[in-house]
C-alpha cells in the first residue's frame, strides 16, 4: 500500500478509496455489498469510505428502486473523469521492478486460493 501513495496522493485518493474506485470503474451502480465483495473489505470500512468518496464528488449513493434498505453507489462525472487520470498507476507500479508481471499473477493467484480457502473454513 506504501507503494501506491506517491501515486495516489495527486488523485486525493487512499489505497482502500483507490481499490474501490477500481471496482467502480469495471463496473458501475454495484451495491455496498457488491463492492465488499470484490474488493474484500467489510461494510464497516466500505461504507465511512464510500460516504468520503461521496463528499468528494466521485460518486453518489442512492436508494435502490427494488429494495429501499439498499444502497446502489455510482460514478459521477468527476468519477468517471478521474480514471483517465489513474489509468496509469497499474504501468508506475510495474515499473518500480519489485516483482516480474508473471510473478504478480502468480502471488495474486495464490491469494485468491487463500482467501477462497480462509472463507470456506468459515
Amino acid at each position: 500500500m506504501r507503494a501506491y501513495r506517491p501515486f495516489l496522493e495527486p488523485l486525493d485518493l487512499t489505497y482502500p478509496q483507490y481499490l474501490v474506485m477500481l471496482v467502480l470503474w469495471q463496473e458501475d451502480d454495484l451495491s455496498v455489498t457488491d463492492i465488499c465483495e470484490r474488493t474484500r473489505l467489510d461494510t464497516g470500512t466500505v461504507t465511512p469510505l464510500l460516504k468520503r468518496l461521496a463528499a468528494k464528488g466521485l460518486l453518489a449513493r442512492e436508494r435502490s428502486d427494488e429494495d429501499e434498505r439498499k444502497r446502489v453507489i455510482s460514478l459521477t462525472r468527476k468519477g468517471l473523469a478521474l480514471q483517465k487520470e489513474a489509468d496509469d498507476i497499474p504501468l508506475k507500479m510495474s515499473c518500480l521492478g519489485v516483482l516480474t508481471p508473471k510473478q504478480g499473477e502468480r502471488i495474486k493467484a495464490l491469494a485468491e486460493a487463500l482467501y477462497g480457502n480462509l472463507a470456506a473454513l468459515g
